[in-house]
């Protein structure tokens, strides 16, 4: 269980480590505010420690332009005392961050549920009795994330979490295995999820990298949902998500390293000239050697920059 939780974690952190302009895109959809889109973007990747030395990671604090902090929380399955190790996790970042003695400023969480959520309410509410000072309710906004439609996932600008389609339907796959839910899903991965990833680069909310990204993670996550179900391979449907995923990614990558063979060929000629001129020292007068010498050395110089 403990690594099957593991891996939708890491999955969501590499989301989250996206271009900037992604990230605040998502920031900027998902709690209704405006960073210009060139912000400066931070992510607390701070490990604390409770009175009981049980490890606490608080690394989904992003703060946008050195100010403005959010805590994005992400679940896989119900869990009552989520609220509380929010304010936890929210408490340590304060006091780690606090510049004023007399202020301890939270960062903005948000809960988003990876699951089928029906029956969690839209904000989770932790009541704090502060005795004769009265009563305050730390209230923590829930996303469903399975719940959104696709139109509803481009208004809140959610394309950084596109992976997470892939959990639609798993549940249903798990009951049983249809012709009906196998189109279903090879339609989910070579339609909805490409197309959207197509849409957002093209409309600018993350860059082609993240794109390339983003299908990269996605056809990761397929095989670490879908690869235990043999008629899901027999029935063509992996092959497809395979070709629909890998084409783009392998055109890059052949683009990348034809780049780095052409860069290494050139290092390999100014070497080679490098070592020419070395041999032009023996037997040089020291005149002779110094003005070889410099020649070689600025070629150095022109071999480093490149």
């Amino acid at each position: 269980m403990k690594e099957y939780h593991d891996m939708y974690d890491r999955m969501a952190k590499r989301c989250l480590m996206l271009s900037n302009r992604a990230i605040i895109q998502f920031i900027n959809g998902i709690y209704e505010v405006n960073h210009p889109l060139d912000s400066e973007v931070t992510y607390n990747w701070t490990e604390h420690e409770d009175d009981d030395l049980r490890k606490t990671l608080a690394d989904t604090i992003i703060t946008i332009g050195g100010v403005s902090s959010y805590h994005l929380e992400f679940q896989m399955s119900e869990d009552g005392s989520i609220t509380f190790r929010i304010l936890e996790y929210g408490f340590n970042h304060a006091i780690k961050k606090q510049k004023d003695e007399a202020v301890l400023e939270f960062p903005e969480p948000i809960l988003i549920c990876l699951y089928e959520a029906k029956a969690v309410p839209a904000e989770k509410t932790l009541e704090i009795r502060f005795g004769k000072q009265g009563v305050y309710h730390y209230k923590v906004p829930v996303i469903k994330y399975l719940a959104l439609s696709q139109e509803e996932l481009h208004q809140k600008n959610m394309i950084i979490l596109i992976p997470f389609q892939l959990l639609k339907l798993r549940k249903e796959i798990e009951k049983e295995i249809t012709e009906e839910n196998l189109k279903a899903l090879k339609y989910l991965v070579t339609h909805d999820i490409i197309n959207s990833i197509a849409m957002n680069v093209e409309a600018g909310n993350i860059t082609p990298t993240d794109g390339r990204k983003l299908k990269s993670l996605t056809l990761q996550l397929y095989h670490h949902i879908y690869d235990k179900y043999q008629e899901v391979a027999d029935e063509g449907v992996s092959e497809a998500v395979e070709e629909a995923l890998i084409l783009d990614i392998d055109v890059i990558e052949m683009e990348h390293k034809k780049e780095i063979k052409k860069k290494e060929k050139e290092i390999e000629e100014k070497q080679s000239e490098v070592d020419a001129l070395k041999l032009l020292l023996q037997g040089k007068s020291p005149e002779e050697a110094a003005e070889i010498l410099h020649i070689s050395m600025e070629r150095m110089e022109e071999i480093m920059k490149s």
